[in-house]
């Protein structure tokens, strides 16, 4: 029979906190820019059109950053107060922003010229947005509770909504629908406008006694589900069901102030006044990530590119972290790629479209023989270790040596150490060794004495060195040192356990109480 070698044992780990892929992919987003900005940073808006410029709300200014480098391109700072929702068109073209006296103003993106001017507000303009599917139009909300639809040809007002009766600090228009414009007022509620009616057509708020002011609201690509941020509570509503609650989701712990999703939709970011942004996945409203940020968190913007984080700060700090796309996913963008047809038809479609690149494969190619021909395949000899060698010659003395060294896993010294036990070849490996091959095995049994995967095997191990060594011991100073400190290891330990006892008796009597508390209410 074979010599079998030793069966290393492998003991379970403690429990590591993976991620998940949904972390690792919010992870991806690293490297974060830091710009320091005059004054709080209030709003950020990617343009949809690449390269996905970015305009940056903070002071008396609107700057417009590209993606690539970070740094200003165009600075607009035509304002005679704090500019308010800087917000890029559609097409990359023009930039609308609201001031704290009460005007909106229409640039255009390169010259920076004024092209529109709009002064029917008689307080500070909180939001100004052009409208998705209609860029003619452009919504702007107020401190003067008013909601204004603006007609950028004429430079007239479409219809004002008067339905609030506190300061509107968050609305846009509906993505599906043009006349559909979803605000959030101070008053706690947030309304759905119909812009040919001129009327709110449904209010949606919380709790009539405790509502809290709105500042964030979002309407999800379908039009038919809106979200508010009232407080730290994030809602859900139903908009088929008549404005209707379907969730209500508080976990962060202080005032949620701007929500953004990724390019689908199926991911919600929120961030707060507590310094965190957190990832929803919309599906199930769970949080799936969790960012910190050096203060609170004011505005948030995701590029429709999906490679970009931008954040800005109540301390005036614009933080932007970066993700690198992956190869697949910077050819996708390339799917015109030149296509005849006619070639490819004749040969039966063989060929690759042009441009397509393909990756050689790592895996060495086979020999393929012929259908009846015989293989003889080599059986590789496995080469033992050299304590699995002293093993096999009966050598105990000098195969626990082997794993005594540094370089050796403590898996692997007391596996056969226990192959020892087995073989009853531990008595004859220990006997006699002077101080200096001592040394090691005390050096073992002190260093794992509290591990609770070789608790009992040290144990084993200390009890027959004394009972092995117990006559001489005195003699030397360095055996005597080490035996010192495993006793002094040994008792500490002794004493940790009885602790964690009271303390495990301490919490069984604490939640026996709750529990017995808990059934007589139900009674």
């Amino acid at each position: 029979m074979d010599y079998q070698p030793v069966a290393v044992r492998r003991h379970a780990r403690p429990h590591a906190t993976k991620h998940s892929a949904e972390s690792r992919y919010w992870r991806q987003f690293k490297h974060p820019v830091f710009v320091k900005e005059y004054a709080p940073v209030t709003s950020i808006h990617f343009s949809p059109a690449k390269p996905h410029r970015y305009a940056v709300t903070a002071a008396t200014r609107v700057q417009i950053y590209a993606p690539r480098t970070q740094k200003v391109t165009k600075t607009i700072s035509r304002f005679k107060d704090v500019a308010r929702s800087g917000n890029i068109r559609s097409d990359g073209k023009l930039v609308v922003a609201g001031d704290d006296t009460g005007l909106v103003q229409i640039f255009d993106i390169n010259s920076r010229a004024i092209l529109r001017t709009f002064d029917s507000h008689k307080q500070p303009v909180h939001v100004t947005k052009f409208s998705p599917l209609s860029h003619t139009q452009v919504l702007s909300c107020s401190d003067d509770t008013t909601v204004k639809l603006w007609d950028v040809p004429s430079q007239a007002e479409a219809v004002t909504f008067t339905s609030h009766t506190d300061y509107v600090r968050s609305g846009e228009v509906s993505p599906c629908n043009p006349h559909l414009i979803l605000t959030g007022s101070y008053d706690g509620t947030m309304r759905l406008h119909d812009s040919r009616s001129g009327e709110c057509e449904m209010i949606m708020s919380g709790k009539a006694a405790s509502a809290s002011p709105v500042e964030a609201v979002l309407m999800l690509l379908s039009g038919t589900v809106a979200l508010s941020a009232a407080g730290p509570i994030l809602r859900v509503w139903d908009l088929n069901a008549g404005g209707r609650c379907i969730r209500a989701l508080s976990n962060h712990q202080k005032t949620v102030t701007s929500l953004a999703y990724d390019a689908n939709a199926g991911r919600l970011l929120t961030g707060s006044l507590d310094q965190m942004v957190k990832v929803y996945d919309i599906s199930t409203y769970k949080v799936v990530h969790t960012m910190r940020y050096p203060a609170s968190v004011l505005c948030l913007a995701f590029s429709p590119d999906e490679t970009h984080i931008a954040a800005g700060m109540s301390d005036g700090t614009l933080s932007v972290r970066r993700r690198q796309l992956k190869s697949f996913e910077t050819s996708m963008e390339y799917t015109t790629a030149l296509k005849t047809g006619t070639y490819e038809t004749f040969l039966g479609g063989t060929l690759p479209s042009v441009g397509q690149g393909h990756v050689k494969s790592k895996a060495k190619s086979k020999p393929a023989g012929d259908a009846g021909e015989l293989r003889i395949e080599s059986r590789r000899v496995r080469r033992l270790k050299q304590y699995d060698r002293f093993l096999k010659a009966f050598k105990y003395s000098a195969a626990l040596d082997a794993v005594l060294q540094k370089n050796v896993p403590p898996t692997t010294t007391f596996s056969l150490i226990q192959e020892l036990i087995h073989r009853d070849g531990l008595r004859s490996a220990m006997s006699g060794r002077d101080d200096v091959l001592l040394e090691p095995i005390l050096r073992l049994l002190l260093k794992h004495v509290t591990d609770p995967r070789f608790g009992d095997l040290v144990c084993d191990v200390a009890s027959l060195l004394i009972e092995l060594y117990s006559p001489v011991f005195g003699q030397s100073p360095l055996v005597d040192s080490l035996l010192l400190r495993l006793r002094k290891k040994v008792l500490t330990e002794i004493q940790l356990q009885k602790e964690l006892t009271k303390t495990k008796g301490t919490l069984e009597m604490v939640f026996s109480c709750v529990a017995l508390a808990t059934v007589s209410q139900e009674t």
